[in-house]
């Protein structure tokens, strides 16, 4: 299932660039490309805003948008895309992805709210991605989500994934932490997602670490450091699908950089674990005995 059709837009082990950096070192030696959320530096100027063309100028960079709200039942914000677009370009940005959710009707809700997993919408999502791909001129990925209830659910959240890639023709941005956690809280083989997701859609993945609410109840924070399972869900996802680009989410209690450092660098050594694997004379998938258990 490795993907061979597409080159990626990055490659090897990123970090998600926040404003509480400024100040620490952040060297190509240690990571291989960065994010930013776009909506967080449109028309910033100044010192922050010579501070990320500092980085923009030495590093790959892709962006991860927070506002886009593609499922929301308001109109879509094509000035923001139109925004984003600019954005994109000022800064050569190689890759946008989004939330696969919702955050808005008539204002901002501030949380990424479940679309209902039925097929009127994924015809109603997978029709304003394409939208949005008509004003960037490029296609766009999209994240899946977090979720802590289902309303009107019709199908399964893989079923609703892989609808919506398909009809929209977009690519996929693989949150590895979102698969374990929802796993827990809706009781289903994390394993068996990961097989189910089209390779060649791929773009990079995501990982992060996340709250223990209980037992049987996770919550999705970018808080803390990651855990093992998420680890090695992560060794899996290699397994199935190669040494997909991965980048290091923290957005709170965040660290010296030199820490985070230390979890970049655990993603560069299962990538060239993956890598070593691939080019092995028996090839195959590295973890073929391994299992990811959850509650």
């Amino acid at each position: 299932m490795v993907n061979t059709q597409r080159p990626y837009p990055v490659h090897g082990a990123g970090l998600g660039l926040r404003r509480a950096m400024m100040g620490e070192t952040i060297s190509p030696e240690h990571v291989d490309f960065l994010e930013v959320a776009p909506e967080n530096w449109i028309g910033v100027g100044g010192r922050l805003g010579r501070w990320l063309r500092a980085h923009t100028e030495r590093f790959p960079f892709v962006i991860h948008g927070l506002s886009l709200s593609i499922g929301s039942p308001a109109p879509l914000d094509e000035m923001l895309v139109r925004d984003i677009k600019k954005f994109m370009l000022d800064h050569d940005i190689r890759c946008y992805s989004e939330h696969l959710s919702y955050c808005s009707d008539q204002g901002h809700l501030y949380d990424l709210l479940p679309i209902p997993f039925t097929e009127e919408a994924v015809h109603y999502v997978a029709g304003r991605i394409r939208r949005v791909q008509d004003i960037l001129e490029q296609r766009i990925a999209m994240e899946n989500v977090s979720y802590y209830a289902a309303p009107g659910q019709e199908m399964s959240e893989l079923a609703f994934l892989n609808a919506v890639l398909e009809e929209a023709d977009c690519d996929l941005l693989l949150d590895v932490n979102n698969i374990y956690v929802n796993a827990i809280n809706h009781h289903y083989d994390p394993e068996a997602f990961l097989c189910g997701l089209p390779a060649e859609r791929i773009r990079y993945a995501h990982i992060a670490g996340h709250f223990d609410e209980a037992d049987d109840l996770k919550v999705d924070t970018h808080g803390a450091p990651v855990i093992d399972p998420v680890w090695q869900l992560l060794q899996r996802a290699y397994g199935i699908f190669g040494p997909i680009p991965t980048l290091l989410e923290r957005d709170f209690n965040i660290p010296p950089v030199a820490e985070l450092r230390t979890e970049v660098e655990r993603i560069r050594q299962f990538q060239r674990d993956a890598e070593s694997v691939a080019a092995g004379p028996a090839g195959g998938d590295q973890l073929s005995g391994a299992s990811i258990h959850v509650r």
